[in-house]
């Protein structure tokens, strides 16, 4: 009787280790079929980041690995109809290994200015900092074969001085960057302000104006520290400088003695004119043949005859 106990007993306890160890193996199961869904919602969901965002902050990753870069605006129509093709080409890029990203030239006009953003959409392809521009048909088919067959390589490449890493397109972004900030300026003046627009050009006209005043003196400044002449920086400038002008002062005043010398000879000669007038007048005398008398009047031609008849007078005695 105890052997025939203690052998139900081992059965029971054979039965509950099977069916724990079943227990076991579905519970591991159904943790595994958790961990799948779990890795394939992981997936589908990091699928939409396949599609890189590129900013004036993070632009410069680009110039490395190959790849695709659309550049768009919300509004424009052709934009709108390059999206889900676009989209579905980001898809293959991790397959084929190259990067596909889009840029808003709306959000990030610096990036416009760079890449001489005339049309929309623009689509560049970028190798290793070399890029250029696509021109072929905007489907996924001719995307996937221009980038499998390598047909970016028949495209002539930027040149050095337009890449977007040059000095001229950093300074083309920055004019871009500054043309949207006075946009934005004018908006906020005009419609949160109440400011009318003609008010809104008088204001950047001024600020324009003394701004280029400011400007344009600190270049002179900068010149003349960076380029001193050499006429001001020779240490006998001043004295030079102090030599010429005693000379000129020596010679103004010799002008002026001669200027001064010269009336008085023209005064002497007006004199002595006068003289020899005065002199030829008393030899040319009278038309009676006598001297001119010094005066003209009555008292004159009376003292005449009394020095006639004296004389007469004298005659006759």
């Amino acid at each position: 009787h105890i052997n025939m106990a203690s052998l139900s007993e081992s059965c029971r306890t054979a039965s509950t280790m099977f069916s724990f160890t079943g227990q076991t193996k579905r519970c591991s199961w159904i943790l595994c079929l958790f961990v799948l869904m779990c890795l394939t919602s992981v997936q589908v969901a990091a699928k939409p980041d396949s599609l890189t965002d590129v900013t004036d902050g993070n632009w410069e990753q680009i110039l490395t690995g190959e790849w695709m870069i659309e550049f768009y605006a919300p509004w424009c129509p052709a934009c709108q109809q390059l999206q889900p093709v676009w989209k579905e080409f980001a898809d293959w890029g991790e397959d084929m290994g190259i990067n596909i990203a889009k840029v808003d030239v709306t959000e990030q006009p610096g990036l416009s200015g760079r890449f001489i953003i005339t049309s929309l959409p623009t689509i560049y392809h970028c190798k290793d900092g070399v890029f250029r521009k696509y021109q072929g048909a905007r489907t996924k088919e001719d995307f996937l074969s221009f980038v499998d067959e390598q047909k970016w390589k028949a495209v002539e490449p930027v040149s050095s001085w337009f890449g977007p890493s040059s000095i001229l397109m950093n300074s083309m972004s920055a004019l871009f960057k500054l043309s949207m900030f006075i946009r934005r300026c004018h908006n906020y003046m005009t419609e949160q302000l109440g400011i009318p627009v003609w008010g809104s050009y008088v204001i950047f006209g001024l600020v324009t104006l003394f701004s280029g005043l400011a400007l344009g003196l600190l270049l002179v400044f900068i010149a003349d520290f960076v380029f001193p002449s050499r006429r001001f920086s020779s240490p006998d400038y001043y004295q030079k400088k102090q030599t010429m002008e005693q000379a000129r002062l020596m010679k103004q005043q010799d002008d002026a003695h001669e200027a001064d010398g010269e009336e008085d000879d023209d005064e002497e000669d007006e004199e002595e004119d006068g003289d020899q007038d005065e002199v030829w007048r008393r030899r040319r005398g009278s038309p009676e043949g006598r001297p001119e008398p010094k005066g003209q009047g009555f008292p004159d031609e009376a003292l005449r005859k009394r020095v006639v008849c004296s004389r007469e007078e004298e005659e006759d005695t």
